[in-house]
Formats: C-alpha cells, sequence, structure tokens
C-alpha cells in the first residue's frame, strides 16, 4: 500500500507534544526512509523496517557500531571442523520484554515459522543454508525436519547442508530474529501491535501510528539495559528526503537517513562533517543479454565498457557515489584477496575510447555504419541522466541507443519473467557482507537474478567450488577467480558502487560510519 507523505508541520505538532510529555527523557528523534509495510520479521522486506527491528529485537549475533558480528543473545559459540554445525550458548541473562527468559526454542519457533510456506516469507530463501529449509519453504517437507534444534533451554544447534563461511552473517539479517512464541500463538498477525508485542532488544514498541511516527521506549529487561543511553527512539517517516533535511535543520530531528543528492553539496558546505556519504555494500549496473546477436559477442561488450567515463557518472549525475571497477564492492568482508583488476581501467579515457573504436571498427561499427541497440530502464531522474550520457558515450563508438522506460514494478517483472531486452539498468545491495551475495546473482540456475542469461561452466565450478571450501582465504582465492571470469565476460556491466547518505547531528555519539549503513540506537547516545 503507497503511503502518504508526513508533513513538516504535523511533524513540528508531534515533536512538541512529544517533548511536553516527557520532559527529562532522552529521545533520539530518527528519520527512516518511510513507514515499515510491516514489524513482522518474517514479511520484512525493506531497510526502513530493518533499521526499526534492530532497536526492537536482538538476534544470536548482532552488527556492533562498525558493523562487525558482535555476540548478541548467543554470547558463545563452535562450529564443527567441517563448518557444518553450529552450537550457539545462549547467555542466561536474556529476557523478553515481559520477563520471559529467551530459549533457544524461541529460535527454534521462529526459524521454523519463517519456512512453514503458510507465512509467506519475502525473504525465507536468505537463511536457505540450514539443512532442510529450502525443503520445508517449498511444501516438500515438515517444518521439524529441518536442521535446527534446542537440546536444552540456553544451547541452539543449527546444521547447515554444507559450510557456509557468511552464515553469521546471515544471522544479523532481520530474518534470523527471534519471536516470542506465546504472543504468535495468542494474537497471530496481531502480535506486532502496540500492547501485544513483546519483544527481545534493547527497545520495546509503544506505539505506530501511520504518517507520524513509530515510538520505541526502553527495554528494562534487556541484558545490557545499562549501557543503553536513549529513553526512547521515535522513527519518523520521510519518503521525500528533502523534507527530512528541513526537519532536520528545524532541529526536529537528530538524523536523515537519506539525502537528495542535488542537495549534499550545499549541506556539506553548511554542516560540514555532519554530512555522512559512505560506500555502501551495493553496485549500480547494466546487465548485458548474452543471447542477443550483437551482444554475445564478448569483444563488443568489453567496448561499450571501455568508452563508459565512470568518474564523469559519479560526479555529474551520483553525488557521493564511486567509480565501479569491479561488481563486487570494495571493502566487503570475507575477501582478503579483493577484487581482481582489470587491464583497461589503467588507461586514460582518450586511450579507453580509442581501444575501442578499434575493436568495433574491426567487427563494421563505426559511427558511419553504427550497429543500434536498445537500452531499457526504471523511471527516475538519474537513471534517465545516467542512460543519456552513456548513449552518448556509444555514440562515439559506433552504438546509437534506443530508450525502452518503465515504472519500477513493470521493469523488474520484464526481467524477472525473461523478457527480452538488449541492455537494462538494475542494481544490488548486499543482503550480507560477503562476494558471494554478488557473484551468485549471475550462476546458470539463478532465474531470479541472471537477468544476462550467462552460462558458463567454468564460472559455476569456481562458485561451487567456493561454497564447499571452509578456508576463507582459499574461498576467497577462487571467488576471485570467478570475479576475474565475470569482469572479463561481462554478464553485468558495473558502473558505480553506492554510498549511503546521512545527516547527523553533532550531538550524536555512537554512529559510526559503515559499509552496512546499520546504526543500532542501542549504541547511540545525545548530548545536550
Amino acid at each position: 500500500m503507497k503511503i502518504g507523505r508526513i508533513t513538516c508541520a504535523a511533524l513540528s505538532v508531534s515533536l512538541l507534544a512529544l517533548a511536553a510529555g516527557t520532559a527529562g527523557a532522552v529521545t533520539y528523534q530518527r528519520g527512516n526512509d518511510g513507514n515499515p509495510e510491516t514489524l513482522d520479521q518474517h514479511k520484512t522486506s525493506t531497510v526502513a523496517e530493518a533499521n526499526i527491528l534492530r532497536d526492537l529485537y536482538e538476534g544470536l549475533v548482532v552488527y556492533n557500531t562498525k558493523a562487525e558480528v558482535i555476540p548478541g543473545v548467543a554470547e558463545s559459540w563452535e562450529v564443527s571442523d567441517d563448518g557444518t554445525v553450529y552450537t550457539f550458548h545462549l547467555r542466561d541473562d536474556a529476557k523478553w520484554s515481559n520477563g520471559d527468559p529467551v530459549v533457544a526454542g524461541d529460535f527454534v519457533f521462529s526459524l521454523r515459522r519463517i519456512m512453514t510456506p503458510e507465512t509467506g516469507a519475502k525473504y525465507a530463501n536468505i537463511l536457505y543454508p540450514i539443512a532442510g529449509a529450502e525443503a520445508v519453504n517449498k511444501g516438500e517437507a515438515a517444518p521439524e525436519t529441518m536442521g535446527v534444534e534446542a537440546p536444552d533451554d540456553h544451547t541452539l544447534v543449527i546444521t547447515l547442508a554444507q559450510a557456509t563461511p557468511y552464515f553469521l552473517e546471515l544471522l544479523t539479517h532481520q530474518t534470523g530474529l527471534p519471536l516470542h512464541p506465546a504472543s504468535v500463538e495468542q494474537f497471530g498477525a496481531d502480535f506486532v501491535q502496540p500492547g501485544n508485542m513483546v519483544s527481545n532488544g534493547a527497545f520495546v514498541l509503544e506505539s505506530n501510528t501511520l504518517n507520524d511516527k513509530i515510538a520505541l521506549v526502553k527495554n528494562e529487561n534487556f541484558h545490557d539495559a545499562a549501557n543503553v543511553a536513549l529513553d526512547g527512539v521515535n522513527f519518523l517517516p520521510f519518503e521525500e528526503r528533502a523534507t527530512c533535511v528541513r526537519a532536520w535543520e528545524a532541529g526536529e530531528v537528530q538524523s536523515c537517513s537519506d539525502l537528495p543528492t542535488e542537495d549534499v553539496d550545499r549541506l556539506r558546505a553548511e554542516y560540514g562533517d555532519a554530512v555522512r556519504v559512505v560506500p555502501y555494500l551495493g553496485t549500480y549496473y547494466y546487465a548485458f543479454n548474452h543471447d542477443d546477436e550483437l551482444l554475445s559477442d564478448p569483444e563488443v561488450r568489453e567496448a561499450l565498457s571501455m568508452v563508459i567515463d565512470r568518474q564523469f557518472l559519479a560526479d555529474e549525475i551520483f553525488e557521493g557515489m564511486l567509480p565501479a571497477e569491479s561488481f563486487v564492492p570494495p571493502g566487503i568482508g570475507n575477501y582478503s584477496t579483493g577484487s581482481p583488476k582489470t587491464d583497461y581501467f589503467d588507461m586514460s579515457m582518450l586511450d579507453r575510447e580509442d581501444k575501442a573504436i578499434e575493436i568495433l571498427s574491426a567487427k563494421g561499427i563505426t559511427p558511419e555504419t553504427p550497429a543500434t541497440i536498445e537500452l531499457m530502464y526504471n523511471t527516475s531522474e538519474n537513471h534517465k541522466n545516467v542512460a543519456t550520457a552513456i548513449a552518448e558515450m556509444w555514440a562515439n563508438v559506433g552504438v546509437n541507443v534506443e530508450f525502452n522506460v518503465r515504472d519500477a514494478s513493470a521493469h523488474y517483472a520484464h526481467l524477472r519473467d525473461k523478457g527480452d531486452f538488449d541492455v537494462a539498468r538494475a542494481g544490488w545491495i548486499g543482503d550480507y557482507s560477503d562476494p558471494q551475495n554478488f557473484l551468485f546473482m549471475v550462476e546458470s540456475d539463478n532465474d531470479g537474478f541472471n537477468y544476462a542469461n550467462y552460462n558458463n561452466p567454468e564460472y559455476d565450478g569456481l562458485m561451487d567450488a567456493a561454497a564447499a571450501e571452509i578456508d576463507l582465504d582459499k574461498r576467497a582465492a577462487l571467488l576471485q577467480q570467478a570475479e576475474a571470469l565475470f569482469m572479463r565476460d561481462l554478464p553485468f556491466l558495473p558502473l558505480l558502487y553506492y554510498s549511503s547518505h546521512s545527516l547527523v547531528s553533532p550531538k550524536i555519539s555512537g554512529w559510526d560510519d559503515n559499509i552496512q549503513n546499520v546504526h543500532p540506537s542501542r549504541f547511540i547516545s545525545i548530548s545536550e
């Protein structure tokens, strides 16, 4: 359901009323990307929802301020030698907000529920590494057959189908958060409502008012409550980024989760370090259809990549983004080797353009005898500007572009349903900090995301070998080889690395810039 926008006037009235009723309390007024569709962690799919759920619940492991995995409900764990069995030891002082102890059975209940088809979990497949999970989610097996068991209240054993070195990262995702079984059984879908929700995080849900705010208050039963500085958090929805900026400038919010790119320079000039533009775990790219007659030629794809001035795109269109020279973004975890180098990125733009002209001319493609391709993108002023700029760059080497523009839902439905295209715009934000979460997209059997119809048995073999390798350095080397094939064959054309854009009050402490753009309110404090 499309949600209307909050106005600054309504926000001011709301905040004044709140301040009058909670004199002396330290409440964080936190701008969020929009209204959550749900607070059911098994049906969530957006960053805005993740921000709230991260404050309400604590998983087995959590992110700290630097997006490093640290103990949560699990104070320690062991992993079997073959990397398939994780034994978690739950802390004795973990409690639900109603005082009930958090026990291993609560996690068993939650992990079975997310895989039950009737739950309709959008992100269930993120936990498919658990043995039997996929079969349960597809209705082929009972939830009790999953590799999840609780030998006692403080021990949880999760068995994986095969070694998954990034499994702990997966558990930081909101889909791995526990549920209070008695509340879900008593209230059904309404367990997410204020007064019904029982949570185990640093905060509890006080109210949820559409288009106004979601109010959380400190959970005094949280095991680390003594170190939580805030008395409450109000998540305020802003679909228009400029509206949050105005509220921040008026002192009505202490942070904004995103910024209008055209306003970044002004904000930097006026507020300096309050503007946080940080590399984000995502890549903006174009997909090449490898079944297309012209684009099936790897030299043509290479020439089209060479001639794109990514620095221009970053500087002139997407303020704060970085030119992409690989598909896996820099700073990602479990990638000790880093992405492979592609030789032509060391060349000047003039030399790259000359080389591209040489390649295409040998195939009879010149500005005088041009080829024509269709470029499909979803409606957005920035996407339009990128497409227009790239069309001009390609025209210089003899490739003319025709545009096909659709709204986002139709655009991605066309790609997902294997509709015909030549070149199509897309983007990917990592669900967890591991190169597999990017490189898996073009495995030949990935029908959902392999828009390019890329089919390379050598690539698939390297990805399979990496999946079976539990030594992280050896695994990283295999993934680097796979990415080298990716950059040679170019199923996707990496253009830019995403950046997060935040506006953070100088009164805030505990907000550390990180590639995941996660900032748990549990670690935030606000000075007067």
